[in-house]
Order: structure tokens, then sequence, then C-alpha cells
């Protein structure tokens, strides 16, 4: 302790104060830029670990010699400019190793090897730069002293990586930067301490190696490259901020039935967050919370009971979310909240307990009182990664890890049981064999006219059969097509196989067959449509193609050509899903489309919803004004029909008219529509040849 306290006397007060200025504020902006590496991937992330590790290592050599100066040496002293220059190069190398380590590897011992790693390249350009002393003197060594320096340095890097990568509290950021300090300030001082510098008789200085003057100008230097590199720090931050202010759309970003955000808006939201002004320490909690048996209600009391059910969840949790708490509808009975700050485990479990709770609140409709239990499922930023859609979709893996489990539960996500991963891709190898070996098969759905009634068309639905699972959802399997590639071959065999069969009704209906955006994208996809045709002999006038806008966009003169390659076949295309995407006047009067339909959200509430009752009265103007047939999709109700075919609807489908039928069942039925037709057509000419005879 006297000899530590030897050390301490031996150091000008005003350079000792200058170098602990340096070292606390490079200190502090090295955890803020190790923050913004742990939170981003990439490029952008190296570029974050460069600054990082600049920075973090030019603190320490700048403060090291800066104390150096301070030192009350009893020789002059210079310093050798290769080992000098040396120093700087292992600090800045090896504190970037360090934080690269300790940022790739979030939550494993690893973090703190990194900062245990950091405090090595502390010792070694700290007895680096004491070997670039050059002074008419010997230096002799404690290895007691030297040995605590370096576990020291070592002991509080990895604190200083702990506090960073695994905060308690808000002020852990604070701990890490005290850490840092604490590593760098007992390294030189012990080591220091370690130092007897002995003077050699009749030694002189030498000459030709750097002086301090030379020194505390390089220092100077050293100094203005760490403002600099925060400005820089400070201006990508500032256009990340304004990119992102960009990228924020108005359009699209509400759900239609309960003006809930959307799941774009939730990305956006959280996309937005991560990359803001958010603490360095703190958590962010995305919540994913599933309806237990909600087709169960639906099928009891209807579907109109059941989107009542959700309005009433969406306007409960709406008025429960607090200041830094959002909601959003994904669509079915699936709900996301996403809860900003989050320190500590049981926030979020506490967070989740309490949307829990607002669900299971009994609800009354109708005389109907319905009580609902739900699953829930959490991620946690950056735990469970650092992308927005990374992050839905682990908290909706735990969501449905809860629902697997019995429901009515609370599910943390964890890599250990990312069972949903494992299933789909068990399924896209399974969806492979699929096409191959008949697995899958096309039920039909009635298009009606919307004034007679009668039957005009069918859309093909897609189903799959699996040996071993039974019947998988499309909404399961199509997002897992889509992702894998295999759309395209699955879209190709819907193809061949609706034409084929239509070709087998008694009454030439028209066949309707969804096509991907990667479809479209194909320049060989008309030609394609043109061999089908050919090979099953349907009337190319008897094939409508339906395209989203979605699948327009992407690149819309490449689109338009295809569209207009398959109208020059005769066949018909149509617009799917319109009102749900951006639904641009351009779009259609651009395309040559020979449908709209209208998508079953708008349809759902009426005729008592003003809005979507004034959107169907618009869009049927509009497709009235460029002669454009509208079909409505989602009609279930005797009021809904009338309504749509009132305001000029050329045709419907929905469960009014039945549910999706097999091709027995729907070739049955053509034949039971031409033997009506038929039998009218003889009834009328009887009635007509009476009328002759009694005229005569």
């Amino acid at each position: 302790m006297h000899s530590f306290q030897h050390m301490l006397h031996h150091h000008d007060p005003i350079f000792t104060g200058f170098a602990i200025l340096v070292l606390a504020t490079g200190a502090l902006l090295t955890m803020r830029l190790f923050a913004r590496v742990r939170r981003t991937a990439g490029s952008v992330r190296l570029l974050w670990l460069f600054l990082t590790g600049f920075v973090g290592g030019g603190t320490v050599w700048s403060t090291h010699f800066l104390a150096m100066i301070a030192y009350r040496a009893p020789v002059p002293v210079t310093y050798e400019v290769t080992m000098t220059v040396l120093s700087l190069a292992v600090a800045v190398a090896g504190v970037s190793t360090g934080f690269l380590i300790a940022a790739i590897t979030q939550r494993s011992i690893f973090v703190e090897a990194g900062g245990f790693l950091i405090g090595l390249s502390i010792a070694a350009m700290h007895y680096l730069g004491m070997a670039a002393m050059e002074m008419p003197a010997t230096i002799e060594w404690s290895t007691g002293y030297v040995v605590a320096s370096v576990v020291a340095a070592c002991f509080f890097g990895a604190i200083t990586t702990n506090r960073v990568a695994r905060p308690v509290t808000r002020f852990c950021k604070y701990g890490g930067v005290l850490a840092f300090i604490l590593a760098v300030a007992l390294l030189h001082f012990t080591g220091m301490t370690a130092a007897a510098v002995v003077p050699e008789a009749g030694g002189v200085a030498s000459q030709s190696d750097v002086t301090n003057t030379i020194l505390g100008a390089s220092i100077l230097f050293a100094i203005l490259v760490v403002l600099s590199i925060s400005l820089a720090a400070y201006w990508i931050d500032h256009k990340n901020g304004q990119e992102n202010t960009s990228r924020v759309q108005q359009l699209a970003l509400h759900d239609p039935l309960t003006g809930l955000a959307n799941r774009l808006r939730a990305v956006e939201f959280l996309r937005e967050l991560i990359q803001g002004d958010l603490d360095d320490t703190a958590r962010v909690a995305v919540i994913s919370i599933g309806i237990d048996r909600f087709k169960d209600i639906n099928d009891v009391h209807g579907t109109g009971v059941g989107d009542r059910i959700l309005k009433t969840l969406a306007e409960r949790l709406s008025r429960a979310a607090q200041r830094q708490e959002f909601v959003a509808r994904f669509g079915g009975d699936e709900f996301v909240a996403v809860r900003h700050p989050v320190f500590l485990e049981r926030q979020a479990i506490a967070f989740c307990e309490r949307l829990k709770a607002v669900i299971e609140e009994p609800i009354d409709i109708e005389g109907i009182s319905v009580t609902l239990e739900c699953s829930v499922g959490y991620a946690q930023f950056p735990d469970a990664g650092n992308d927005p859609e990374d992050l839905l979709q682990r908290a909706g893996i735990a969501m449905y890890q809860s629902k697997r489990s019995g429901g009515n539960r609370i599910t943390a996500y964890t890599d250990e049981f990312d069972e949903e991963n494992r299933i789909r891709s068990s399924l896209a190898i399974d969806l492979k064999k699929a096409v191959q070996e008949g697995q899958l098969e096309l039920y039909y759905q009635l298009q009606n006219d919307a004034r007679t009634r009668v039957v005009v068309g069918a859309e093909a639905l897609l189903r799959w059969n699996h040996p071993e699972k039974g019947r998988i959802s499309p909404g399961l399997f199509i997002p897992i097509a889509e992702e894998t590639g295999l759309i395209c071959e699955i879209g190709d065999w819907v193809l061949r196989q609706a034409c084929k069969e239509a070709t087998q009704w008694a009454m030439p209906y028209t066949v309707a067959v969804n096509v991907a955006s990667r479809q479209l994208t194909d320049a060989g996809f008309p030609a394609k449509v043109e061999a089908v045709l050919e090979e099953s002999g349907l009337d190319p006038a008897r094939l409508e193609i339906e395209i989203t806008e979605s699948g327009i966009i992407a690149d819309v003169a490449f689109v338009l050509n295809i569209v207009k390659e398959l109208k020059s076949l005769g066949v018909r295309i149509a617009m799917d899903d319109y009102g749900t995407g951006y639904s641009s006047l351009s779009t259609l009067q651009n395309f040559p489309f020979d449908k709209i339909k209208i998508d079953r959200e708008f349809v759902r509430e009426l005729p008592d919803n003003k809005q979507s009752a004034a959107i169907i009265q618009a869009t049927t103007i509009l497709g009235n004004s460029l002669d454009i047939p509208v079909l409505a999709e989602g009609v279930e109700t005797e009021q809904q029909l009338q309504f749509l075919a009132e305001t000029g609807c050329s045709a419907v489908q929905g469960f009014f008219f039945g549910k999706p039928m097999p091709q027995g069942d729907f070739c049955k039925m053509a034949e039971d529509d031409r033997k009506s037709r038929f039998a009218d057509i003889l009834g009328g000419a009887e009635r007509k040849t009476k009328a002759v005879r009694t005229a005569v």
C-alpha cells in the first residue's frame, strides 16, 4: 500500500487529471458504441465495431501516455517510435477483437471472454508502452505487482462486457463504463508500482526518439480522432433516424376489422424502436397472443359473433395499453403487443399476464356470454434477435408452443424448443413429396350471379391431404411453399389440374385459379398456360387467372407484358383481394382486368357498417365506369347478397351458396344444374306451344 501511495505521489496531479478526463470520456463513448454493435448486424455492425475498437483502443493508449507524461521520472525520458505505434495497434486490435467476441455471442460465457481479452490487450499495450521508454536508467520489476495489474485489467475487462450484455437495471451501462475505467487505471498505477526506475551512472538520454512534447501533440491528435469518431457516430444515428422516418407508410397500416395496427405497422414500429434512441441496456418485449379454440366459437355462433368478439378484444387491449406499449392484430385470432423498455424478466411476464387477464374477462354479445382463454408467447430484443421480423416470428413460435402444451399459458421463446421451425422444415420436405405423390387436391367454391343467383363459375382452392398429419391448412403450407420456391411447381400443378377437371363439368362454368407473384415473374408462364389449355382442351375463355396487386408492384412493366400475353390467349384476368393492399387507380387503368374481386373483409359487416358499404359502392361504381365486372367474396347472409345485388355487383362468392367441394361433388352439382336448366327450357317451350295452340 505504501508503494502504491508512493506511485500516486510521483504523478503530476494536473496531467493525471487530464488522463482521467480522457479515460472517462473515452470509456463512456466506447460503451455507447459497443451497445450499437450488439444491436446491429451485417456491414453496419462491422462499421460500429471499427468505431468501438478504434475509440476504445485509442482511449487506452492516450490515457497511458498522458499518465506517463504525468509520471515524475528521476531521469529524462523519450519514446521509441516503432514500439509506441505498435502499442497503439495492439490496443486497437485487442479491444476490437474482444468486443467482437462479446457482441456475436449474445448470452454465453464468451461475453465475459471477450472482456477478458480486452483486459489482456490493455495490459499488453501498457507494457509495450513501457518498453518504448528510452532513458539512462534500468527498470527493476516486481513480479507480484505485474501479475496483480494484469489480473485487475482482465477482471474489470470481463465486468465491462458483462454489464452491457447482461443488464439488470438501466444503470448497468454506467457500471460497464466504470469497469472499463478501473481496468485501465488499476493496470497503469499497479503496473507503475511494479516498476522501479534505477538511474545509470553517467547515462545520457536519447536525442532521436519521441520527447514528451511530441508525445503530447500525438495524444492531442488522438483526442481529436476520438471526437471526430464521436461526431461520425452521431451522424450515423441521425441519418438512420431520417431514413426510418421516410420509410413509414401511411397506407395499409391498420386492420380493417378492428382498427388496430396490422403486421406491416408492427414491423415498422419495432424497427423504429430498435434503431431509435433506445436505452442501451433495455430490452423490448414482443408478445404474441392467440385465442384458444376460437374456431369453435365461429362454428357454434357464426362468424358475425366471432368478428364482434375480436372487435371487443381489440378495444380492451387498446384501453389496457399504457404509454410505452403497442398493440396490433395479425389477422384471424392473433394479436401482437410490444412493451419497452423492459429491464427484468418479470416485467415481461407481468405484461403478458395483464393482457391475458384483459382477454379472459367475460364478453356478452346479443345475450351470448363468452369466456375466452388464450395462449401467450413472448420474445425479447436483443436476446431473441435484433430483426423485427425475427422477433415477431419467434414470439409467434413461443405462442404456438403454448397452444401445443395445452393452451391457456405463457411461454418465453428459447432456442431449445424452436419446434415451429423444425415443423416447418419437416413440412417443406413433405411438401415436395406431396406434389409428386398425389397428395394435393382441388376443391371448388361456387361463384354465383348476384341477381339471378345461378352458378357462373368456381374458384379452385388447394388442399393437402398429408398421409400422416391429415389435412394441412393452406395458411400453413402456402407460406412454406413461397419461402422454399415450391410455389411455382405447385402453382403449375393447380393450373394443369383445374383446367383438366373443368373440362369434366357438365356446364361450361369459368374456373378461377390463383397465381402467385413468383409465377408472374416467369417469362415462360404464358407459354405454360397455352400448353395446359392445349393439353386439357379447355376453352381459354373459361379460364380466369387471379392476381393480387402485391404480385404486380415488384415489376409493373414486366408483369404487364405477361398479362397482355395471357390476354392474347383468350384467358380472363381478375384482380384478387381488392381493397386490402394499395388498390391504386393507376393499376386498374393500366392493366386489362376482366374482373375485380372485393375482399371478404369489406363484406362481413354488410349492410350495417357504413365504411364497408361506402367502399363497396365506390368500387362498384369504379368498376362499372371502367366496364369491369365486380365480384364480392365472403357472402354468408341474405342481407349481404341483397345489398350487393342492389349496389351493382355482378357476382358473389361465399358460404351462402355452399362450402368448397371436391371435384366429385362439384361434377354432380354441375350435372344437376344442367338438368334443371334443361327442364326449365323444356317447360318454357311447352308453355309457349300451348299458348300458340290456344291462340289458334
